[in-house]
């Protein structure tokens, strides 16, 4: 038998993720931070709608 095996090898099982305790504090930044995400993604959409938001590509400046 040789050292080496053939095939993909198993990722290894990482261990579950505990649950935090978050204290009101925690909690109230925690749902500030997801209601600002919420309207800055609303403000991207509008944005994009109107075409006004973002670069434009490149411009060609006429000349030949």
């Amino acid at each position: 038998m040789s050292s080496k095996q053939g095939g993909k090898a198993k990722p290894l099982e990482q261990p579950k993720a505990e649950k935090k305790d978050y204290d009101e504090t925690d909690t109230a930044n925690i749902q500030k931070k997801k209601e600002e995400e919420k309207a800055l993604k609303e403000l991207r959409a509008k944005a994009a709608q109107k075409g006004t938001f973002g670069g434009s590509g490149l411009k060609k400046s006429g000349k030949k």
